[in-house]
Formats: structure tokens, C-alpha cells, sequence
């Protein structure tokens, strides 16, 4: 039995960074991780969806290049390129994360399954074959999450993709039927169509993106759709048959049921914790109805000593996120401090294209809080440099506090909207009045400059 000052099981954003601290800081460290350094956004999530998405956007734009003046043949896509190119980036990830760790002191790396045997006990299964038992006073979880399949008839029949399968396809689908019109659907139904696939996207509420506003959502359905995509709402999938290379997936709408015909069927209906493989009630580790280890706003679960960090625990699912409860922890045990999660802000982008940033309340919320707000709006039609690069799709708002002057929340969808939600952002972190930014100076013609007509159109 080997024991540790500190047991970290998994490596993803919170896990990585947290091991390195500790072993730097003098504690004696295990980091156990069963496949690959980084987590789901290096090698599942963030880095390979981006770097694929980023190849569906040249694509998109060699095909607009006429509109630029620019002209040239045919484009073609070329997807077992496209994934090799994806996988060369993830792996240059994984090895900088890997080295990382070989090089920090005190800190050592162990690759197999990790499950508790008591409330600070933990038994390994090395991949060689070999078992450790382990003993440390801190454990810290961080098993993040997978894709959650459906529960629909047939669905075993034809098995479906989901967001980790659909990036290793070599060819391109013909017709590729997502079953959720949420991010991660919409993203890689963007993706495929501009890679060359029809697409569908089938979505069971009434309203894609079902956390954001109307207006929002409506303006992604039309960018969607702008797109060539067809987007079914308020369709609710009953059920999966196959047919040779054909997927039938029967759905009901308000209109009745119909059969959709795809060659290829993604389910992004979201996401499930790691955790059924933990051996977790040997440790009386308390978990939700969905799996997710409860925390408190320390992150520490109902047994002392033990932690959850990252998707693990369930809540806002983005790797800043994750890396920030790694602050949290590293800020109260090796600080001195008190971080919490509470009132922390939750910013985030969805990429499509045009992005879609958002940080603090939206609309929405803000009146079923009863808030007496103000809500700025401009199209990104009236923003110079949306349109000097001909990409004028979207609307910017913002929610401002009618009392105090202060940002709320705020709503990006347009070109590079995540960097300019970050600017409402850094004004939020500043407690700084939307004046500030309406009457700042800022680089003309630059994206930032549009803050200045968003505030003084509300005003006028």
C-alpha cells in the first residue's frame, strides 16, 4: 500500500494542472489517468472540433470566394485529410501535457482504472496488468464525462455517431441526421454541411439552444438554415430502423410522424458522468439522480478530504470551468484562501459560424427575476468591420441593470463573437457602467468600436 499527500484521478483540465501544482509545491502526488493526457477537450472536445471546424470554414469560404472578388476551381474536402490534420494537433497536445508531467517532482503518473476501496483509499489496475492500492488524505476526482445515448427504440440497430466517432470518419456522409439542436449538434451539423453532407437537425423543444433567448435562438435557426441545414423543431424522434447503408429515424411532430432517410445518424443529446466504474458508495461518496458527484461550493464532496472537479460534478461543462476549480482548490489549500464557486462568472461561446458568446444573465432570466433592465440591441449588419469582411449575420445585446448602469449579461452572435463577449466580460469583472465602454475609444475599424453605436443606440 502506497500512500500520497495527494491522489488525483484523471488528467483533464482541472486534474492536470492541479497534479503539477502539488508535486511543485513539495506534496507527494499520484495522478492516475486510463487513456490519454488532457481530458475530453484535448482529445475529444475543444481542440479536435475546433481544428475541424476551422477546416469546414476554409472550405466554406473558398466557396464564397467570389463574393471577395476572388476566384478559383472547384472545392474539394477531403475528410481523411481533414482527420489527419485534426489528429496531428491533438497529439502535439497530448505530448507538451505528457512532458509536463514526466518533469515535475513528486508527482507520479500511473495509466489504468482508478475505484475507491474505502473513504481515502484507491485501487489501481495498471494497463500492464498490475494492481496498486493507494492511500492519500486529499482526493481530488476528475473522470470528466462521455456522450450520453439516447434511450429509442432501435437505436442498438443502427448504431449511432456521437461527438468522439463522428471526427474519425474518413468519408463524408451523404446525409447526416443529428438527433439535438443543441451546441455540440449544432456545430458538427455546421461542420458537415459545410464539408459537403445534407444535414438535418432534429430538435425536440421548441427552440434550438433552449438556455438562450427567442431572438437569439430564432437568429441561429436562420443562420442554420442560410446554411443549407433543414432544422426540425418541436419533433420529438420515436424511434431508429436500418435499411442497408439507409438510417430511417421516425419522428413525431405536430403534424404527425414522418420518416427522415439518412445515410449516417449523431446523437448529441448530451452528456453523462464517469463515474459507475469509481466504486463510489465504497467511499459513501454521495452522487444526483444523473450520476454527477455532489460538491459543495468548495468542491468538496460529503466525505472530507475528497473533491470533484470538472464535468464530474455536473454544472456549466467547459474546460475554463474545469480549470477555474482547480484554481479554487489550489487558492485554498495551498493559499491560504477561500474561493468558491459562488457568483462565479460563466462565460462561454458556442462555435458555429457566426460564434455565438455569452457571459452573466440573458433577457429571459433578467425579467423572470423581475430585474428592471435595459436592453441594448445592434445588428452586426450596422458593424464597419462586419462589414468590410462580408460577414454581417447576427445581433449583439446587452442586458444592463436600469438602476445602477451596470452589465448584467450580454449575447454575441456574430463574427468573432466569443472575443467580444469577452469585452462585456472584462467590464463585468470591473463593475464598470455600460457608459464606459459607450463612450470609450477604441481602434476603428475594429469589432470592439461596435460597443460604442450597441450603448448608444439604448440610449437614444
Amino acid at each position: 500500500m502506497d500512500h500520497y499527500d495527494a491522489i488525483i484521478i484523471g488528467s483533464g483540465q482541472a486534474g492536470k494542472p492541479l497534479a503539477t501544482t502539488l508535486g511543485k509545491a513539495g506534496w507527494k502526488t499520484a495522478l492516475i489517468e486510463r487513456a490519454y493526457i488532457g481530458g475530453t477537450c484535448i482529445n475529444y472536445g475543444c481542440t479536435p472540433t475546433k481544428t475541424m471546424f476551422n477546416s469546414a470554414r476554409v472550405a466554406y469560404l473558398a466557396r464564397r470566394a467570389a463574393d471577395f472578388g476572388v476566384h478559383g476551381g472547384d472545392v474539394r474536402v477531403d475528410m481523411k485529410e481533414v482527420r489527419e490534420r485534426k489528429q496531428r494537433v491533438v497529439e502535439e497536445f497530448r505530448e507538451s501535457g505528457l512532458k509536463g508531467i514526466k518533469k515535475t517532482e513528486n508527482l507520479d503518473l500511473l495509466t489504468g482504472d482508478a475505484w475507491f476501496t474505502d473513504t481515502h483509499a484507491i485501487e489501481v489496475k495498471l494497463n500492464d496488468g498490475a494492481v496498486r492500492t493507494l492511500t492519500a488524505e486529499k482526493i481530488f476526482i476528475n473522470t470528466g464525462g462521455r456522450p450520453a445515448k439516447p434511450n429509442l427504440e432501435g437505436i442498438d440497430e443502427a448504431p449511432p455517431l456521437d461527438s468522439t466517432s463522428i471526427m474519425e470518419l474518413d468519408e463524408l456522409p451523404e446525409h447526416l441526421l443529428v438527433l439535438g439542436g443543441g451546441y455540440i449538434g449544432l456545430e458538427f451539423g455546421q461542420m458537415f454541411r459545410r464539408f459537403g453532407s445534407e444535414v438535418t437537425i432534429v430538435q425536440q423543444a421548441k427552440q434550438l439552444l433552449g438556455r438562450e433567448d427567442p431572438d437569439v435562438a430564432e437568429a441561429v435557426r436562420e443562420v442554420m438554415e442560410e446554411d443549407g441545414i433543414k432544422v426540425l423543431l418541436d419533433t420529438k424522434a420515436v424511434r431508429v430502423k436500418s435499411e442497408g447503408t439507409k438510417i430511417n429515424l421516425i419522428v413525431r411532430t405536430t403534424d404527425g410522424e414522418q420518416t427522415l432517410t439518412g445515410t449516417h445518424l449523431l446523437c448529441a443529446v448530451g452528456r453523462k458522468p464517469n463515474t459507475e466504474d469509481l466504486k463510489l458508495a465504497a467511499a459513501g461518496i454521495e452522487t444526483d439522480t444523473y450520476g454527477n458527484i455532489k460538491v459543495n461550493h468548495k468542491l468538496e464532496t460529503n466525505v472530507a478530504g475528497v473533491y470533484a472537479l470538472g464535468d464530474v460534478k455536473g454544472g456549466p461543462q467547459f474546460t475554463h470551468i474545469s480549470y477555474d476549480d482547480f484554481r479554487i482548490i489550489r487558492t485554498n489549500l495551498l493559499e491560504g484562501g477561500n474561493a468558491t464557486t459562488d457568483e462565479r462568472f460563466v462565460p462561454y461561446t458556442v462555435f458555429i459560424d457566426p460564434q455565438l458568446g455569452r457571459i452573466g444573465i440573458n433577457e429571459t432570466e433578467a425579467k423572470d427575476k423581475g430585474l428592471n433592465v435595459r436592453v441594448a440591441n445592434l445588428k452586426m449588419n450596422s458593424v464597419a468591420r462586419a462589414i468590410e469582411m462580408s460577414e454581417t449575420r447576427g445581433f449583439m445585446k446587452a442586458i444592463v441593470d436600469a438602476n445602477n448602469q451596470q452589465i448584467l449579461g450580454a449575447a454575441v452572435l456574430g463574427v468573432e463573437g466569443g472575443e467580444l463577449m469577452a469585452m462585456f466580460e472584462i467590464a463585468m469583472m470591473g463593475k464598470l457602467p455600460y457608459t464606459v465602454l459607450k463612450e470609450g475609444i477604441f481602434a476603428h475599424p475594429t469589432l470592439a468600436e461596435s460597443l460604442n453605436n450597441l450603448f448608444m443606440a439604448m440610449d437614444r
